[in-house]
C-alpha cells in the first residue's frame, strides 16, 4: 500500500518580505519625477514659441491708441502673439526685484527648500523625525502650508511678489496698448495655450498621481 507524502506547507520569508518593500522606491517619486518632466517640456515648449525680440521693440511700429476700448482691444492682440515674450519680461522683473531683496530672496528659497525636501522629494516610508517627534504626511503637509502662508504674508517677501507682478503688469499693458499690432499674424495651427503656463491646463489624469501619492 502506498504512502502518501505530507502536502508542503508554503514557507514565507518575512526577512525577504521586508527586504522586497524596503527596496521599492516611493510611490511618490515617479509622479513628481514626470510631473518635473511635463514641467520642464512646457518651460522649452514656451521658449521655442517665443516672438523676436526685434518685433517687440520695433519703433515703427509704436502709437497711440484713439481710446480705451481700442487700447484692451491692442493688448489682447498683443498678449495672444507675444505671450511667451510677455511672460519672459515678468519673469524678469521678478528676478531683479528678488535680487535687489536679498532677505526676500532667502526666505523664499529657504521655503522652496523645505517643500522639496521635507515633502516632496522626501520617501514616505520612514516618517519625518523632527526634534525628536514623529510628523506624519498630513501633519508635514500642515505645518508647510502654515510656514508658506507666513513667509508670503507675515515678511516682506509677499510685498516684494506684489509690487513685482504689478510693475511687470504694468510694463505689458503699457507695451501692448502702444504697440500697433496690424502687421501681427498668428499661425492658425497654434494651440490656444502656449507657454510657461501651459501645464496649468493638463488634464487631471496627468496631475492626479502627483497629489494622490502623498495623500
Amino acid at each position: 500500500m502506498a504512502t502518501s507524502s505530507p502536502p508542503i506547507l508554503p514557507i514565507s520569508n518575512q526577512q525577504s518580505v521586508a527586504t522586497s518593500a524596503q527596496s521599492q522606491p516611493p510611490v511618490a517619486t515617479p509622479a513628481v519625477r514626470a510631473f518635473i518632466n511635463h514641467l520642464t517640456d512646457s518651460v522649452r515648449n514656451g521658449f521655442a514659441q517665443r516672438r523676436p525680440w526685434s518685433e517687440l521693440v520695433d519703433r515703427t511700429a509704436f502709437s497711440r491708441p484713439e481710446s480705451v476700448s481700442d487700447a484692451a482691444l491692442r493688448i489682447r492682440k498683443n498678449y495672444s502673439y507675444f505671450r511667451v515674450n510677455y511672460l519672459s519680461l515678468v519673469a524678469l522683473t521678478l528676478a531683479f526685484s528678488l535680487l535687489t531683496n536679498p532677505f526676500s530672496l532667502l526666505l523664499l528659497l529657504s521655503l522652496l527648500a523645505a517643500w522639496v525636501f521635507l515633502y516632496l522629494f522626501r520617501p514616505s516610508d520612514p516618517p519625518l523625525v523632527l526634534f525628536g517627534r514623529t510628523f506624519s504626511e498630513r501633519e508635514t503637509l500642515g505645518v508647510l502650508v502654515v510656514l508658506s502662508v507666513v513667509v508670503v504674508f507675515l515678511t516682506s517677501v509677499g510685498s516684494v511678489l506684489i509690487s513685482a507682478l504689478m510693475v511687470g503688469v504694468a510694463i505689458v499693458c503699457v507695451h501692448g496698448a502702444f504697440r500697433v499690432p496690424d502687421d501681427l499674424f498668428l499661425d492658425e495651427q497654434e494651440p490656444a495655450a502656449v507657454g510657461f503656463l501651459s501645464f496649468l491646463g493638463a488634464t487631471p489624469s496627468n496631475a492626479a498621481p502627483v497629489v494622490a501619492a502623498r495623500v
